[in-house]
């Protein structure tokens, strides 16, 4: 069997740097190394690039950049190069890249308009859907154009912000409520995101969400169950289990996600089938209305009131760490995790570079 050489994509210049080591080291922990050669590649917080070739156990924290084994690389956009090349000017021909870039820089369409150019397969949506569901007030107006249900939301940049802010902080209790959620627009992992009950706090909350991007996202509160849905496919997509997140923290903020041990999560999701058949069926519809393919996780919230299954965000390179659900929820459906990520590469490669 011949080998194909995968380059697997870390780090990245995004404030989810330290997760993306860490689901980095998750997937070449699991990945079979009999059928793959892999070229581990990352990118510093700084946006610098280098081949590491050293023990995985260092990824973690960034230890990686202490290793003797860094060669300044990146990857090119010649075709003609179709992978790799160093600091000495050696290319390395890569079959497919697999981006494990959370967030910015990384999950926004940035780095697969590279690999576009590049005409080299990869894991994942292409840059056009990345950056569509990257930006959630983008993701929210287009699941209102195809009828998904979700919460009501308000969406504005930051110059038209600080035009007039009693304008939108007055705007947004009218329309939304309160408590009212803050997010900044382009950022994943919680980051940025805040809860407020008052003026002064939806103002530090707006504060908060354009130290991470130029735009933000209020959507109203939903007293609901918290559930996720994994999605792998491209033109047939299928849904695995879902799952459930009871948040140790007041909210599923970074903190609750990634360092405190009391939160959870619960597989199958608290809910009847009925209704995790119904999460499953607007995860699929989410998936392909906004172009996915490869993989997705798909939050919802399901009303606790009503039932009502309202979408609440969609991300195109979900964590791949030890407590991350989307692996976990395909385990659930009979997948192992060597076996998703073996699928995950093939669905790249049968797609092509041509996108």
């Amino acid at each position: 069997m011949n080998k194909k050489t995968v380059a697997i994509l870390f780090g990245g210049a995004s404030s989810e740097h330290d997760v993306s080591t860490v689901s980095a080291k998750g997937i070449i922990s699991n990945i079979n190394k009999e059928k793959y050669n892999l070229v581990l590649l990352g990118i510093t917080k700084n946006g610098e690039w280098f081949l590491f070739d050293d023990d995985i156990n260092m990824l973690p924290n960034d230890n990686w950049l202490t290793s003797k084994s860094l060669k300044r690389a990146f990857i090119s956009p010649d075709t003609s190069v179709h992978g790799i090349v160093t600091e000495n000017g050696e290319k390395i021909f890569v079959d497919a890249v697999f981006p494990v870039l959370h967030g910015k820089n990384g999950e926004d369409g940035t780095v697969q308009g590279l690999l576009q150019l590049a005409q080299i397969p990869f894991v994942g949506c292409d840059a056009t859907s990345s950056g569509v569901c990257m930006d959630k007030g983008i993701t929210n107006a287009v699941l209102d154009a195809v009828g998904i249900k979700q919460a009501k939301w308000l969406s504005f940049s930051e110059y038209e912000y600080r035009k007039n802010p009693n304008e939108y902080i007055s705007r947004a209790f009218k329309a939304l409520g309160s408590p009212i959620f803050v997010k900044p627009a382009n950022a994943g992992s919680s980051v940025g995101i805040s809860k407020a009950t008052d003026e002064k706090e939806l103002e530090n909350g707006i504060e908060i969400a354009f130290k991470e991007d130029k735009k933000v996202v209020l959507e109203e509160f939903i007293d609901g169950f918290e559930v996720e849905c994994a999605v792998l496919g491209n033109d047939e997509p299928v849904a695995a289990e879902v799952g459930e997140i009871l948040a140790a923290a007041e909210f599923y903020d970074f903190d609750a996600k990634y360092n405190n041990p009391e939160s959870q999560t619960l597989i199958p999701a608290r809910i009847p089938k009925k209704k995790r058949d119904e999460v499953r069926e607007a995860a699929l519809k989410a998936y392909k209305a906004l172009g996915c393919e490869g993989l997705s996780r798909v939050d919802f919230f399901v009303k606790k009131s009503t039932d009502e299954v309202l979408l609440n965000e969609i991300n195109t390179i979900p964590g791949q760490t030890p407590i991350s659900m989307y692996p976990k929820l395909f385990e659930a459906a009979g997948v192992s995790y060597p076996e998703l990520i073996d699928k995950l590469i093939d669905l790249a490669l049968q797609r092509g570079g041509k996108i």
